[in-house]
């Protein structure tokens, strides 16, 4: 989503940082160039004014233009500002659901027909069930759309939470009442009430809020917003922060193409947090949102919190501990290779991990621009897929006659067995190497002594580190850039 505004952003900075010392004008410049960038990715024009202004007046400081960096200083300010505009915080703790009240704790959904209400409401009951182990109902009190309720009841058995029985004909009020009723009987921790949406903003949506609202006394009213309605979606913000008790935001389908600016400028016009944000379509694409890391990717840092964080929910400690055991060993067979890519594959792909490591910004756009995506992945798993028990561990025995047979299985070339094959042996000699140096300890020494070079000197002989595991000289796997290429 940030990827245009966090391009536009790069360049300025790149030329600020590329200059020994900076004078006010150059200060101002490159904050013109910021505010445009800002307005063409459809942040609210007194958000953006207010952003440049607070910087411009941090940036021209004495102690900016005469520090030994002046160009990082001001990425700095760029930085904390935008984190402020954000919703404030150090980015270690995002402000989640207020579940401490009295149970049933009632969380309200509001916000426009198609905002993706629905399926928010079962993400977040996915979330509170797994994160907080706390027992939900939901329940879908919109009688407009067809089949609303039905398609709720579908998401409940999906994400494992139960859903308040439909009774046809009942208005959205009586509804509420009856869930209230049935989460008290069943000693539920947070009820969840899906209401309705309309096309636009109306006095009928509002009244129907309102009347929900009264009977159901909700700790938490959650407003649904589509990223990808840009400008628009601010003033949906505004109509109903003007008329319902919002106490927080969820953003969703922060993982399309648009430009960002909703996002940027929710918290300044609602004055209230951006507690979540959709991520995909699958039922578990929520994730909490951390205003410092979402500054982070914009200005092309990366999020390495995140990816840990992703890293130890699809990685199994066992299966990472018998791996690091095995590499210890020296030993790295294609059973091996295969788990980490399907780890690779569980947290988002390539493209999901390059965007979250810092100085990856270019890594990730030369791989969009060589057309290589996640089917690269798909295609090594398929090709070690069609190897036979046998093969997978001792890659050795791939001859010229394996290696066709297993090219058909995979539906791919033979030259792509080999790409896969070299790949294979460049990580087992590298894990063969840190063994010699006293395993993964003595590589820590090492990088302590004599950074990155004198961690992997002499490993492959060449100048320039070749490919750890997993990481390659440019933090993706030694020779899988061009894997799948055609020759």
């Amino acid at each position: 989503m940030f990827d245009t505004l966090s391009d536009r952003l790069g360049t300025v900075f790149d030329r600020l940082r590329g200059r020994g010392a900076l004078s006010e004008q150059d200060v101002r410049d490159a904050m013109r160039e910021v505010r445009v960038a800002l307005l063409e990715a459809d942040v609210a024009l007194p958000v953006a004014r207010r952003f440049i202004d607070s910087v411009t007046e941090k940036a021209i400081g004495q102690d900016v233009l005469r520090s030994v960096t002046p160009g990082q200083q001001v990425v700095k300010i760029v930085h904390d500002e935008l984190v402020e505009m954000l919703g404030g915080g150090d980015g270690a703790v995002a402000e989640g659901l207020n579940l401490a009240a009295k149970p049933p704790v009632v969380v309200m959904m509001v916000g426009l027909q198609g905002s993706g209400k629905t399926t928010t409401t079962a993400k977040l009951a996915k979330w509170i069930r797994e994160k907080h182990g706390k027992k939900a109902l939901m329940a879908s009190l919109d009688v407009a759309r067809p089949a609303a309720q039905e398609q709720l009841a579908v998401l409940g058995t999906q994400v494992d939470v139960a859903t308040l029985p439909i009774v046809k004909g009942q208005q959205p009020v009586d509804i509420a009442r009856r869930a209230l009723e049935s989460a008290r009987l069943q000693n539920i921790d947070v009820l969840l009430l899906d209401t309705a949406g309309r096309l636009h903003v109306d006095q009928a949506l509002m009244d129907e809020m309102k009347a929900v609202a009264s009977v159901s006394v909700p700790t938490e009213v959650l407003l649904v917003v589509d990223s990808l309605t840009g400008q628009d979606a601010v003033n949906v913000a505004q109509s109903f922060s003007g008329e319902v008790p919002l106490t927080g935001v969820v953003l969703t389908r922060m993982d399309g193409d648009a430009r960002g600016g909703a996002a940027l400028s929710m918290r300044h016009v609602t004055g209230k947090p951006i507690k979540f944000a959709g991520t995909g379509e699958k039922l578990d694409a929520l994730e909490a949102f951390h205003p410092g890391r979402v500054a982070d990717r914009i200005l092309g840092m990366g999020d390495v919190v995140s990816l840990v964080e992703k890293a130890a929910a699809h990685i199994k400690e066992e299966d990472a501990e018998a791996l690091a055991k095995r590499m210890a060993k020296g030993q790295f067979d294609l059973n091996d290779l295969r788990t980490q890519l399907k780890q690779m594959q569980n947290m988002g792909g390539l493209g999901m991990l390059a965007g979250m490591m810092p100085g990856m910004k270019k890594a990730k756009q030369a791989m969009a621009q060589s057309g290589m995506d996640d089917k690269v992945l798909v295609h090594m798993d398929a090709i070690i897929g069609s190897m036979t028990p046998k093969e997978r561990e001792r890659p050795e025995l791939m001859n010229a006659k394996r290696k066709k047979r297993v090219a058909a299985g995979a539906g791919l070339e033979v030259q792509d067995v080999n790409k896969l094959l070299k790949m294979h042996q460049e990580m087992a000699r590298a894990m063969k190497q840190i063994r010699k140096m006293g395993g993964f300890k003595g590589l820590a020494a090492a990088f302590g002594k004599g950074g990155l070079g004198g961690a992997l000197g002499g490993m492959g002989g060449g100048g320039a580190p070749p490919s750890l595991p997993g990481l390659g000289s440019g933090a993706l796997p030694g020779n899988l850039q061009d894997l799948m290429k055609k020759k």
